[in-house]
């Protein structure tokens, strides 16, 4: 859905929003325990996955949960992973805490979540927002007295909303042997991929359209705009960024333009053909190897080409790629692909 930000208004986070350090709690000095416990507490920390709660511990004994209803934000780590909490919460080091000056519902903070983590991209080279959050510009729309239209924000959401997705397949552990899959090398001229670069697009170049824009973003399958541009890489390929968030992996089923920190992998025809479900299996197993570029490195052209994977194999040495089809199509919503 597009939408017409010529009139709207930028307003800072300290405007909105009282912010406030978190109680900066160690996960290693609390006691884990399972999210069934009627006691347990979950704890927020600056990850950018499973709503920002990396674990759930017993209470803190002196230490009341923050409440339920407040959005956080990461200050460092992965910064500006912004989550709006529905449970009362422990939060971890450099996690800030957002309470809004005004009264304004949930669908309105998570309008606001989506706005703030817009600017994520501000904080890609090592640089943390501990400073300046508070002084972060959001752009957001206004009524004609120029405040935050609250209303149009919350109408906004709501008109987002679709029949809840439904799964016939049952929640289960569906374990499997990874010691006995094979490694493969990802790109190189003897590689599962012909790995091609992006191409660079300035903002001003841009117009608008619905060619996927996919950037080095760690959301939104990597699209960070639609774009009017005609594509330059095939669908049914997998997007790879090397810059900004290191390691990101997409599946992409239509074709798009890629800016020039992602690279494109293009399964070689020796080894088939990708299909969703088999390119949400690579993109999970390339992910797993983002903690190697962690620290400001660069996953360059020669490093990608020459990485090492590790994939289901059939008897002949070749992926596997019916065991990866059928494994994600068994996960709960893996029907609806």
């Amino acid at each position: 859905m597009k939408t017409d930000m010529t009139d709207w208004k930028e307003f800072e986070v300290q405007e909105l929003f009282r912010v406030v350090y978190g109680v900066n709690l160690e996960l290693v000095n609390c006691v884990e325990t399972d999210k069934n416990d009627p006691d347990a507490v979950a704890f927020v920390s600056r990850t950018e996955s499973n709503n920002g709660i990396s674990a759930y511990v017993k209470p803190v004994q002196g230490v009341e949960p923050q409440p339920k209803d407040t959005i956080t934000v990461a200050g460092g780590g992965s910064v500006l992973a912004t989550f709006l909490q529905t449970q009362p919460f422990y939060s971890g080091r450099d996690l800030y805490l957002l309470y809004p000056k005004c009264c304004i519902s949930n669908k309105v903070k998570l309008f606001l979540v989506t706005i703030i983590k817009a600017n994520k991209y501000r904080y890609n080279y090592g640089r943390q927002a501990n400073v300046t959050l508070p002084s972060l510009k959001l752009k957001l729309p206004v009524t004609a007295d120029g405040i935050p239209d609250w209303r149009w924000m919350e109408s906004y959401v709501d008109s987002l909303h679709s029949k809840p997705l439904t799964t016939s397949n049952t929640v289960k552990s569906r374990p499997f042997d990874a010691l006995a899959w094979e490694w493969f090398k990802l790109g190189g001229d003897d590689g599962l991929f012909e790995i091609r670069k992006g191409k660079r697009l300035t903002s001003d170049d841009q117009t608008d359209g619905s060619t996927p824009y996919i950037g080095a973003i760690d959301s939104n399958n990597g699209a960070s705009n639609y774009i009017g541009q005609n594509p330059i890489h095939d669908g049914n390929t997998i997007s790879l960024s090397y810059n900004g968030s290191v390691g990101e992996a997409f599946y992409q089923p239509v074709p798009y333009w890629a800016t020039d920190d992602v690279n494109a992998l293009y399964l070689r025809d020796e080894y088939g053909t990708l299909t969703p479900a088999t390119g949400l299996f690579v993109c999970t197993v390339l992910k797993h190897d983002k903690y190697r570029y962690s620290y400001g490195r660069k996953w360059t052209l020669d490093k990608m080409n020459d990485t090492m994977v590790k994939l289901p194999a059939t008897p002949e040495g070749k992926p596997d790629w019916q065991y990866m089809e059928n494994y994600i199509k068994s996960l709960p919503y893996g029907d609806r692909l």
